[in-house]
């Protein structure tokens, strides 16, 4: 494995510490698979020297899904399983962004995540995007997504 590939993967899992939060997104092969099976633009990376430096992952679903989360009723673990697969889909879930230290503040993630989402628009008519924030980066990510594309834009919880 890259060296790039190595460090993500330690800031991804110690920013989101999601092995000890049974509620979040438990990533591994299986959710791999079934993001690609719900669309093709749902997971992203930026290669750059060696190995990645950005990882995108977002996914559309529906808005009675996504009412459920954003109000607790269902955990973001929950909102994956639920999302059905070959449906029309109405909003899209901002989960998460992960970008090396030496290239935030770059617009990659913008720019990435924007590139996937409209891709998705290619597919399906997005009413809205949400996110779970859980930092100030990716809440100021998240509003500056929702006004380029000019979506109305929800999240879950407070920060």
């Amino acid at each position: 494995m890259s060296d790039n590939f190595q460090r993500l993967l330690a800031l991804t899992q110690s920013f989101f510490d999601s092995k000890s939060d049974s509620s979040q997104l438990q990533f591994d092969d299986e959710v791999m698979q079934r993001l690609e099976q719900i669309h093709e633009a749902t997971l992203s990376e930026w290669v750059e020297g060696d190995g990645p430096v950005l990882w995108i992952l977002l996914f559309p679903t529906t808005l009675t899904l996504q009412e459920q989360f954003l109000t607790g009723a269902i955990t973001e673990q929950e909102l994956f399983t639920n999302t059905p697969i070959g449906i029309n889909y109405e909003c899209v879930y901002l989960c998460s962004a992960s970008v090396l230290p030496e290239f935030q503040r770059k617009g990659l993630a913008f720019r990435i995540s924007t590139e996937a989402i409209q891709k998705i628009q290619k597919d399906h008519v997005i009413q809205s995007l949400f996110y779970w924030p859980f930092s100030d980066a990716g809440t100021e990510l998240a509003n500056k997504i929702a006004n380029h594309l000019k979506l109305p834009i929800y999240k879950k919880g407070k920060l």
